[in-house]
């Protein structure tokens, strides 16, 4: 058996849980960072240069983003190092589990790494609004600013929460965890439009303005919307007696 065969099989039968996972990273994104984090353990990488890998790719559209004037062939190039760089992404832990040298050290780089992208790509979107798009009205480059919020604050209170969770359960032990719940589909498509994935895809239509403008605005008010339900989700299960 190949190295990456074995690395398939094993990958395939230990895969994290999907609930509170969209359709996109659950049949899509996963099994791609499944297929490079096997081509990851033939050629002997480490999980964390797996991840910087993935900084590199995405950066790398991120510049393009910041500097290119858009066009169609820009939009794929962009889309192209996006989600590649997403997929390398799921790779990274996936290949972790695969050899067994999951680390906190490993789990902070890819959290930065993560932090970092949020950060950049918005300001890369700002900087293009400014130089390419000509707007009449600069109220347009509010949109970036706000869409940089709401993903860091997402992002930053998940992570939180997670590990206020775990920290609680390592002081008052309950027994074993309950099983996970079975993934729910409508959960699955409800999550598509803050998904990382699909907001990739929106820079496929990154060479044309309006369209472009449009379907970022779409993304950021779904975003503004889950932000308030997840924080409100989040300080509720935090503040449940006997969480």
């Amino acid at each position: 058996m190949s190295q990456f065969g074995y690395a398939i099989r094993q990958l395939s039968a230990a895969q994290k849980s999907a609930k509170g996972v969209s359709l996109y990273s659950r049949y899509v994104n996963r099994p791609a960072g499944r297929i490079l984090a096997a081509a990851g353990y033939g050629m002997k990488l480490t999980p964390n240069q797996v991840t910087m890998i993935s900084g590199a790719f995405t950066f790398a559209g991120v510049v393009m983003i910041a500097v290119l004037r858009p066009s169609p062939a820009v939009a794929l190039g962009i889309f192209a190092a996006l989600v590649i760089g997403f997929a390398l992404d799921s790779a990274d832990g996936q290949l972790a589990r695969l050899t067994g040298t999951g680390s906190a050290a490993g789990e902070w780089l890819d959290h930065v790494v993560d932090c970092a992208k949020m950060l950049a790509l918005h300001m890369a979107v700002l900087l293009s609004f400014y130089r390419y798009f000509g707007f009449a009205d600069p109220r347009y480059l509010f949109l970036p600013i706000a869409f940089q919020f709401t993903a860091v604050l997402v992002f930053f209170g998940g992570i939180l929460t997670e590990q206020l969770k775990r920290a609680e359960r390592l002081r008052n032990p309950a027994g074993p965890p309950a099983p996970a719940a079975p993934a729910s589909t409508l959960r699955s498509v409800a999550l598509l439009p803050v998904d990382y994935g699909v907001f990739c895809a929106v820079f496929l239509l990154f060479g044309s303005r309006d369209v472009f403008v449009a379907l970022y605005s779409v993304l950021l008010a779904a975003h503004v919307l889950f932000m308030v339900a997840f924080l409100v989700k989040w300080y509720r299960e935090l503040s449940a007696p006997g969480r």
